[in-house]
């Protein structure tokens, strides 16, 4: 284990720095040092840190090996802009993005800038216009394309030397070969569940090769959510069907385990090139692997060392893996198949029989090992997540094999019989993720990042302990216990706080709302039984605090302004949860992906442009900007005005600056509003003349506290004072609602008592308001902690 580990700081540190020769030659030193030091003198300890440190050096070379092709692209000052032409050759799956596009990998062979070309062999990341998808529709592993377009700067630690975003397709070949064998293969399984019920049908390609094309976007985010998301994706799991499989087969056919083991790795074999052996598969294969020869021989420890062996060559031959989540939840869950399934199997004996003990066992263990590095992206723990696995799993095989022979079958009408067959433990699959995903008090939000990751993985190994009961230690095992009584108390507790309690602390009323979020923007507004969430600020866990105040549990409308951090850093809490995405600009690969993930989670796409307009509730709302063609950043922020009957008008202007908001004055008709979310966290890059136009009788802020940014500034908070505006400012106030009542008053609700501190909350004047439904004049009423009094 300690050569792989060091392997994997190797792997992750050479990644992500510019240059990794000098970190190469550095380990080669220290490994040739090591070997002499073995040769003078043998001891164990040596010998592991030799071993280590020459793998180490070998991972750093892979990286370092790259160099020359990273200094050869630099010379073309792609990422300046400038147009380049392209030939590349397929090396992955062909998928589609979310705005109706297609990205892959690649091997570029030729890259053309102006006068200047670079030939070899390339890694490349290809991101295709919508506009181009359709030349790319009989492309697919092993084609030839020619395209062109210009480079976007590849993130940290990214494996592919270029990542280009095409305009255009210039040619695409067909495959050939094996490979155009292949995709006859898949496609022909395809066609073959067209005609059978979904979402069973759409979910047959997905169990047997990991094909999701015709998988509906509701049942790939249910799947998501209940922790079934494996099965559709070709994983170490799939990977030990066929090959259980296979090992089952030959044993029937009375074959010495040496055949077995050998026929079962052809077979893994042929099922990776079915499948497509990008780097994802090839890494599910591996896992498989070890977790076969373990069985094979029924020695766990001798599959812990082929576990590190297999992840320390995976890693010297491509280092990149050590940034992958993917391979993580690999080697963790194949590592908790083999060091705790068996424990935990024998502690759960004690209340069920030995068989039933190990089917559970195993998906709690590797939810244990798992659960810790999800919660890395997605601050949420599915409570049903083994449940769920335990009622889906056993129909995972059936459906894997059905499907996979399908795919291979010579004749037309075993195939259908065989796809037929497939598609009825894949329906129990989606009745089980649908019905699952559809529990309210299923996912338990959790604390993100490294934090809640160490949390997550002390609870596990509560859990782990209260379980196994090791004799040796009476005290520990004391402890796990209680622990676990505390967690599961806590985990009912704030159960019901989501499910029941949180709305009841804000006011039922509410029709807009600004969560405090710190330095950050997410603003709400709801129209009987739907709502929507404009920005989701910096922080998941802070957003998801929020939405469970508020009572939220699903959005109907998103609308990510633009796609700064304090803008779309919450993401990760609704990725799953929202209908529709209305977007901004969209400015580089990053962006797209964070699109990708909801568009994957069921959401549909949609970007704004002036005039985008539509209806929520009893409310319409209607992009105010950006224009088209808008360059991303804050000035093309989407700022949405929001109407509707017995509702208080409102504009959100986003993170617009000054010259933006004069250029929105001019492009529309500034209606008067009775609430205005303040652009750009009230800064003074503000126009006075819209404010003036639009003349809200409230301003919400979204602002964190010491922010060091100054914000909000005295010259904004002064303007809205002389326009007689109430201000809420998330910094001071905490969370934000407000609402029109029966006789048309506006009311404004603070989270935080105490008693108004000028300047920010001026008593406004009784004046006239513009609003959609409301009566004439009014005005504003403050509502702290719950307490109410008039302010004029």
């Amino acid at each position: 284990m300690s050569v792989a580990a060091v392997t994997w700081a190797s792997a992750g540190l050479s990644t992500a720095i510019p240059d990794a020769v000098l970190l190469a030659v550095g380990l080669g030193l220290l490994s040739c040092i090591a070997t002499a030091v073995l040769v003078w003198r043998r001891h164990p300890v040596v010998t592991v840190a030799a071993v280590a440190l020459a793998c180490a050096a070998a991972t750093a070379g892979t990286v370092a090996s790259l160099a020359p092709v990273r200094s050869q692209v630099a010379a073309l000052e792609a990422e300046g802009g400038r147009h380049l032409e392209l030939d590349v050759t397929v090396t992955g799956r062909i998928d589609g993005s979310a705005d109706g596009g297609a990205w892959f990998d690649a091997a570029a062979s030729r890259v053309r800038a102006g006068n200047a070309t670079v030939v070899g062999s390339i890694p490349a990341r290809v991101l295709v216009d919508p506009g181009g998808r359709a030349a790319l529709a009989r492309a697919s592993m092993g084609s030839t394309v020619s395209l062109s377009g210009r480079a976007i700067p590849a993130g940290t630690g990214e494996r592919a030397v270029l990542v280009i975003r095409a305009g255009e397709v210039i040619s695409a070949t067909e495959p050939t070969g094996v490979w155009a064998g292949f995709e006859g293969l898949r496609d022909g399984l395809v066609a073959s569940t067209r005609g059978l019920p979904q979402p069973g049908a759409g979910l047959v390609p997905g169990l047997a090769v990991g094909d999701t094309s015709s998988l509906d976007p509701a049942t790939e985010a249910a799947m998501n959510a209940s922790s079934l998301s494996h099965l559709t994706a070709v994983s170490g799991a799939n990977c030990a069907i066929v090959v259980g499989a296979a090992f089952a087969l030959f044993a029937l056919c009375g074959a010495p385990r040496g055949l077995r083991v050998g026929g079962a790795f052809v077979v893994l074999t042929a099922f990776v090139a079915l499948v497509t052996p990008e780097p994802s598969v090839v890494r599910a294969a591996a896992m498989a692997s070890v977790a076969m020869i373990a069985v094979a021989l029924g020695r766990p420890a001798i599959g812990v060392a082929v576990l590190s062996l297999a992840v320390t060559v995976l890693l010297v031959v491509d280092p990149w893996l050590a940034r992958s989540l993917g391979f993580a939840l690999s080697a963790a869950a194949t590592g908790a198949l083999l060091m705790l399934a068996r424990p935990l199997a024998g502690g759960l004996e004690r209340w069920m029989p030995r068989a039933l003990a190990l089917v559970v066992a195993v998906p709690t263990s590797a939810q244990i090992v798992c659960g810790p590095l999800i919660v890395l992206i997605d601050p949420h723990v599915p409570l049903l997540g083994v449940a769920a696995n335990l009622v889906a799993d056993p129909a995972a095989a059936p459906a894997t094999i059905a499907g996979a022979l399908a795919c291979i079958a010579p004749f037309p009408w075993l195939r259908d019989g065989l796809t037929a067959l497939a598609w009825v433990p894949a329906a129990w699959i989606a009745a089980v993720a649908h019905t699952t995903s559809s529990v309210a008090a299923q996912n338990l939000p959790w604390p993100d990042g490294p934090a809640g990751a160490v949390l997550l993985a002390l609870v596990g190994a509560a859990v782990h302990l209260a379980i196994v009961r090791p004799r040796r230690l009476p005290r520990l095992t004391g402890v796990a216990s209680a622990a676990m009584a505390v967690v599961v108390g806590l985990v009912l507790g704030s159960t019901a706080v989501r499910t029941v309690a949180g709305p009841l602390t804000v006011p039922s009323a509410w029709q807009v709302a600004m969560c405090d979020v710190g330095q950050g923007d997410a603003t709400m507004w709801r129209s009987g039984d739907a709502t929507a969430l404009v920005d989701t600020g910096p922080d998941p866990a802070a957003l998801t605090r929020c939405l469970t105040q508020f009572g939220i549990d699903r959005i109907d409308l998103l609308v990510l302004t633009h796609f700064d951090l304090d803008h779309v850093g919450g993401s990760p809490a609704v990725i799953g949860r929202a209908a529709l995405v209305v977007h901004g600009p969209v400015d580089g690969y990053a962006d797209r992906r964070l699109l990708d993930r909801f568009a994957a989670a069921g959401a549909q796409l949609q970007q704004a442009t002036t005039g985008t307009a539509g209806a929520l509730g009893g409310t319409r709302w209607q992009a105010l900007g950006p224009p088209p063609r808008a360059e991303p950043g804050n000035d093309a922020s989407v700022a949405v005005d929001v109407a509707g009957a017995g509702f208080p008008r409102t504009v959100l202007l986003g993170d617009l600056g000054e010259e933006s908001q004069a250029a929105l004055r001019r492009r529309v008709d500034v209606p008067r509003v009775q609430i205005v979310k303040v652009s750009h966290h009230g800064s003074a890059d503000q126009d006075a003349d819209l404010y003036r136009d639009l003349h809200p009788a409230v301003g919400l802020i979204g602002v964190g506290a010491d922010n060091g940014y100054g914000h909000p500034t005295a010259s904004l908070l002064s303007m809205l004072e002389t326009l007689g505006t109430a201000i809420g400012r998330t910094d001071h106030d905490g969370a934000l609602a407000a609402w029109l009542d029966a006789d048309g008053r506006l009311t404004l609700w603070r989270e935080h008592a105490g008693e108004p501190r000028a300047p920010e909350s001026p008593s406004p004047a009784p004046r006239e308001t513009a609003r959609a439904g409301a009566g004439a004049g009014g005005s504003v009423r403050w509502i702290r902690g719950g307490w109410a009094h008039a302010d004029g």
